[in-house]
């Protein structure tokens, strides 16, 4: 399978990372899933571009991305997992409207990973992680 990960041009080391608040880090994570996930889909079919979207919709919004977190979670180490709770347990202004607060949480835990991961420069974790994520969704294209 082809790599669909964006690369950041210019790193920040872990440590300047972290210190980005969680609101943040889930604010780049959801630009980096969506791009991850419409390119997989594009890339997987050759249907028009109203029917991807569809797809798409299914799988970056709060429930599915919960789903896709619980797929990688055993898979994550200390720091991803640090990193999962921080952007997790931020304090929220909005809920979604579609889905319940316990998925929600969790969603925003998994854009803070994704985003931490792709301001680190580590691609391949990241691709890794992503590709463990939707692994069972690959036929479902």
């Amino acid at each position: 399978m082809k790599e669909f990960m964006p690369q950041f041009p210019t790193p920040y080391c872990r440590e300047e990372a972290r210190r980005f608040d969680a609101g943040v880090l889930a604010f780049v994570g959801d630009a980096v899933q969506t791009l991850y996930v419409r390119a997989r889909l594009a890339a997987a079919s050759d249907v028009k571009s109203g029917a991807l979207h569809l797809k798409a919709a299914h799988e970056v919004n709060a429930t599915a991305q919960a789903a896709a977190l619980k797929r990688i979670e055993s898979e994550l180490t200390e720091e991803e997992l640090a990193v999962y709770k921080r952007s997790r347990n931020a304090r929220k202004e909005t809920v979604a409207k579609h889905a319940d607060v316990v998925d929600y949480k969790i969603a925003s835990g998994f854009e803070g990973l994704i985003g931490y991961l792709y301001l680190c420069g580590d691609s391949e974790r990241l691709g890794e992680l992503m590709t463990l994520a939707y692994k069972a969704d690959i036929g479902k294209l």
